[in-house]
């Protein structure tokens, strides 16, 4: 019986498996066309490389290499043409950001310009915690019982006292 009940689960799931939309199939598929690439296999290795660091300004999630949008494509023949003319890959990179800004590169630079992105997420821990422990510390005195002066414990004896 338990065979019986996991063909069926399996059976079941075959349907739902086939209608699932391309995009949670993972294959490592590259929207790259033959037209686009460089006789040189040497350059074109090059171009592949620095095309995976590079973002695809329409899926934004995407590298050049990956995307089929219109735009990525530019990019794909921007990047192989600077190759060609000789270009380094620095001077490549270097190029498409100061034409399209940093956010073109899927890993951003760490500079001045951008410390406060990077640095933010550690201030605001950090002055969470200090908050936290300021108030855990200011609960912790407010909860301890106040010192009684002689006269105050003595009052209190005889208040006592006289219920009794």
């Amino acid at each position: 019986m338990p065979v019986r009940r996991s063909a069926l689960a399996l059976a079941a799931l075959v349907p739902l498996l086939a209608a699932a939309p391309a995009s949670l199939v993972v294959t490592p598929a590259y929207a790259v066309n033959p037209d686009e690439m460089l006789a040189d296999p040497a350059l074109e290795a090059r171009a592949r490389k620095l095309s995976e660091g590079l973002r695809c300004l329409v899926c934004q999630n995407e590298s050049i290499d990956d995307s089929n949008a219109d735009l990525a494509k530019d990019l794909r023949l921007l990047v192989r043409q600077r190759i060609d003319a000789g270009d380094t890959d620095q001077e490549v990179v270097d190029y498409l950001v100061s034409r399209y800004g940093e956010f073109v590169l899927l890993k951003p630079r760490f500079d001045w310009a951008n410390l406060a992105l990077w640095a933010t997420p550690l201030v605001v821990l950090l002055a969470g915690g200090l908050l936290a422990a300021i108030t855990v510390a200011g609960r912790r005195r407010r909860a301890a019982a106040p010192e009684l002066s002689a006269a105050e414990e003595a009052a209190i004896a005889r208040i006592a006292g006289e219920r009794r």
